[in-house]
């Protein structure tokens, strides 16, 4: 969600905090600020709307030092200029990511209520710290974070400390990299590639000191404390869209290769072998269920991943929705394993509720696409997968590469628990390396699809209709044409149309089916004649071999042959890139879509 990023240094802290910014808008956000410190003075500029709007009506400022930035996404009050962040109260000047629970009734205790000037409970946070400050910053800040709760991320400005930054957290997180008398420091790693690929992470109940002289950092107790310095593995070049108009094609295009190095890297002699990732395989042994916990996207490749550890594992698997999974009562089998999947690795909603399980004992296994994210600090193990930055907002190649390591790790525990044999396991990963070339071969057929969203473009509606794992694909799939494009999409397993849902198909309504399972062809078919024999447009997403028993005059869209188990990672691409070119058709901006956050960091 927010976006925050500030540097101290030598150079012009103006275009490295807006480039930054431009960096961060992948994150989803609907105002924007900067603040420089200036001698005595902090000068701050703000705008609702893109960092574009903020840079073309800043001009020529002059060339500051030290300050930072701020992309809001609005949670505690409207959008609007007020609301944009930094905020300035007294001697202090801030930005926040987070939430603070408690801002109502530090409003009332501190008797605030006349004297703010917005509805954020950020600004609250700005009045606290300057009531606390008597020129010991310090201080100030222990006695904040002593008042608040929630979670939080703050980077801070006083006006009295020329070219100072000041930045502490709790959950939310600050990245921080330095070079000689340099400092630049973000919500997350992406704009750090701007200066170095070193890095440390700041821990929570610390704070974070920072000139161009000196960056230290103290415990609560004003005790020095050392950081663990960590290496970016992504390189500055996937930042870039080359020649693609937007980042989700690009995105899509990758997918083959992101897979095949999540899956490829994992394989020894011809079995799966995490000994790179420190997860030892043998807990898969001891486990009697497995407790997916996610969300959106994430949630979408869980509810695969369940379908591939029955199968495979004959292990019993819950998807829980981490929003809901928090509130819910606590009936666990006596070993379970719990796997929280995140894109980000910052999902609030995922953290606490891993978090919450760790605390109970249980083993947690974290699936995420960003290394040292907090997830990936509160997990017992940790796989990565190696989707590379994922900047549009709607996830696509980190979809795909949580699948990959699903259902390597289902494959994995149905050999431990010896309902595979090792021969069977070569084989699953024999087809399971085939499917980046088959992606690939779909891919590159992309403007054929094109020419086939032209019947959505003037729907309000759409229906996606399957069985199986074509039904969970096409949830996903739904996902994507909603976010993007705006038009209402829900997925219905096939057999529960006529439980209601059949009632809303009208004439000339768009209906998308997805055949790919072998067993299933003459059911999918009757469903299919079921809606068209109620006046619906019908598209068939199939696999090639089962082309002849449809039996149609319908338009098609085929797909290569493979294990029924592994057409999901062929059927969501074509979903992506239907959702993609409807979206470009209507003229929207695929990668930020109105609304959506790409790091949801609230609940």
């Amino acid at each position: 969600m927010c976006g925050i990023i500030g540097y101290v240094g030598n150079n012009n802290a103006s275009k490295i905090i807006l480039d930054g910014l431009k960096m961060l808008q992948y994150r989803g956000y609907d105002s924007v600020g900067v603040a420089f410190h200036g001698g005595q003075n902090v000068n701050i500029y703000k705008c609702v709307g893109k960092v574009e709007d903020l840079e073309n009506s800043l001009g020529n400022i002059p060339s500051f030092t030290c300050g930072f930035g701020h992309t809001r996404w609005a949670t505690h009050g409207s959008v609007s200029y007020k609301n944009a962040h930094p905020h300035d109260f007294g001697n202090v000047v801030l930005v926040h990511n987070g939430i603070i629970e408690n801002y109502k009734d530090l409003i009332e205790e501190f008797n605030l209520k006349d004297i703010l000037k917005t509805t954020c409970d950020s600004e609250v946070a700005a009045a606290l710290l300057n009531y606390y400050y008597d020129g010991n910053p310090f201080s100030a800040i222990n006695k904040l974070i002593k008042k608040i709760e929630g979670t939080y991320s703050f980077v801070i400005m006083f006006k009295d400390i020329p070219d100072s930054l000041f930045a502490f957290r709790k959950v939310s997180p600050i990245v921080v990299c330095k070079k000689e008398r340099e400092v630049l420091l973000a919500s997350d790693l992406m704009p750090l590639s701007l200066m170095s690929d070193r890095y440390f992470v700041l821990p929570e109940e610390s704070i974070l000191f920072v000139n161009k002289n000196k960056t230290t950092l103290y415990d609560l107790n004003n005790n020095v404390i050392e950081s663990e310095l960590k290496t970016i593995d992504w390189k500055a070049d996937q930042f870039d869209k080359k020649d693609f108009p937007f980042f989700m094609e690009k995105e899509i295009v990758e997918q083959p290769d992101c897979v095949y190095k999540t899956i490829n890297k994992r394989i020894v002699d011809g079995l799966i072998s995490f000994n790179g990732d420190n997860f030892d395989e043998s807990i898969l042994k001891e486990i009697d269920s497995v407790e997916i916990i996610a969300c959106g996207t994430s949630y979408h490749a869980g509810l695969v991943g369940k379908a591939m550890f029955e199968k495979h594992a004959l292990v019993k698997t819950n998807v829980s929705l981490a929003s809901e999974f928090i509130y819910a009562p606590k009936v666990f089998s006596k070993k379970p394993l719990f796997i929280g999947i995140s894109q980000s690795g910052e999902t609030i909603d995922t953290i606490e509720a891993i978090e919450r399980v760790k605390n109970l004992g249980y083993p947690t296994l974290g699936i995420i696409n960003v290394k040292d994210s907090s997830l990936s600090r509160i997990c017992d193990y940790t796989l990565y997968t190696d989707a590379g930055p994922e900047i549009a907002v709607a996830s696509t190649k980190a979809y795909t590469c949580q699948l990959a390591l699903l259902y390597l790790l289902a494959f994995s525990c149905g050999l431990q628990r010896k309902v595979l044999d090792e021969n069977k396991v070569r084989s699953l990963i024999d087809e399971l390396l085939k499917l980046p070339e088959l992606m690939k071969q779909t891919i590159d057929k992309r403007n054929e699809y094109h020419l086939l969203t032209k019947n959505y473009l003037n729907h309000k509606d759409l229906f996606l209709i399957g069985r199986g794992l074509d039904y969970l694909t096409l949830l996903e799939g739904a996902l994507k044409i909603k976010e993007i494009t705006y038009i209402h999409a829900e997925a219905y397993a096939s057999g529960e149309l006529k439980h209601g849902p059949i009632a809303l198909i009208e004439n000339s309504m768009p209906v998308l089916a997805l055949i790919t399972q072998d067993d299933l062809i003459l059911k999918e078919s009757s469903n299919i004649k079921e809606t068209r024999a109620r006046g619906a447009k019908v598209l068939v997403i199939i696999k090639e071999n089962l082309l002849p028993q449809l039996n149609q005059n319908i338009d098609t869209i085929v797909i290569p042959n493979c294990i029924d188990d592994f057409v999901v990672f062929v059927g969501v691409v074509i979903l992506q890139i239907l959702a993609y070119y409807i979206a470009i058709d209507k003229g929207y901006d695929v990668d930020k879509p109105r609304n959506l956050a790409k790091v949801v960091t609230v609940e």
